[in-house]
């Protein structure tokens, strides 16, 4: 897994008038098919008739089966992205100190997803069936990203300096040689990793709600501190609206333990 970029934008804009206007139309391709038909019939008799009946019924089923169709394509599209979707899925949702299930985030991202790699995959000319089946499209995420077995992420430990520990093991089986900076005077950094020359600031948070904007804060300031390269902050939850925008400002990378094992320079 390659060091990602820092990512969050505005939901993809509505299909503009023009887009709308190339979206397929029923009434169109009825009429042309039946005109087209009919012409025929008027030199080829009954039997251009009876083409003509199914070429209009074809035309209908292919147009009501066009629902099914793209859930079909999303599906497609979201089970190449599976595993992301399912630890976006792990760090988004947490319960809060009254045992609520909170997961706004990870509503935001399955939008973010069907907006951003969906949609534009798919092309604009499905805006308008998206729209109307954005709500089950948006299960079919959600359904995919369930269906994944994670790794049990009880294995990573609750104490913030064995978490320290674990997350720079983890930089080590990735082929960084990992250093972690003393427990008073860090300025913001845990872990120093340093691969192919580039060296990598690192705090780390294990926390049982979304990280936010100080952390994210604490990382970019260690970055000159320790004459890093690149700064990161690496978490067992996921990150607050303000904190990934932050993250986007500043360029500090957002990630869960797991991406650890695959970063890459």
């Amino acid at each position: 897994m390659s060091i990602p970029s820092a990512r969050r934008g505005p939901s993809a804009a509505p299909a503009s008038d023009g887009e709308a206007a190339r979206s397929p139309n029923l009434v169109a391709r009825l009429f042309w098919t039946g005109t087209t038909g009919s012409a025929l019939a008027f030199w080829y008799g009954p039997m251009a008739f009876a083409g003509t009946g199914l070429a209009l019924l074809a035309v209908l089923a292919r147009h009501l089966d066009r629902p099914r169709r793209l859930r079909a394509r999303v599906r497609r599209i979201a089970r190449r992205h599976a595993e992301t979707l399912a630890l976006r899925r792990r760090q988004e949702r947490f319960e809060d100190a009254y045992g609520t299930l909170i997961d706004d985030g990870w509503q935001r991202e399955c939008a973010y997803f069907l907006d951003r790699t969906v949609l534009p995959r798919l092309g604009p000319r499905h805006a308008n069936l998206l729209a109307r089946e954005r709500p089950r499209l948006l299960a079919i995420v959600e359904a995919v990203a369930a269906e994944v077995d994670l790794p049990d992420e009880d294995e990573a430990p609750e104490d913030g300096i064995d978490y320290e520990r674990f997350c720079a093991e983890r930089l080590s089986r990735a082929g960084w040689r990992t250093h972690r900076t003393p427990a008073s005077g860090d300025q913001g950094a845990d872990v120093l990793a340093i691969r192919d020359g580039v060296r990598l600031v690192v705090q780390c948070k294990r926390l049982g709600r979304p990280v936010g904007n100080a952390a994210v804060q604490e990382a970019a300031a260690a970055l000159p501190y320790w004459s890093g390269d690149r700064a990161a902050v690496v978490s067992n939850a996921g990150f607050t609206p303000a904190a990934r925008r932050l993250a986007a400002a500043t360029g500090v990378l957002l990630l869960h333990h797991d991406d650890l094992e695959e970063l890459e320079v």
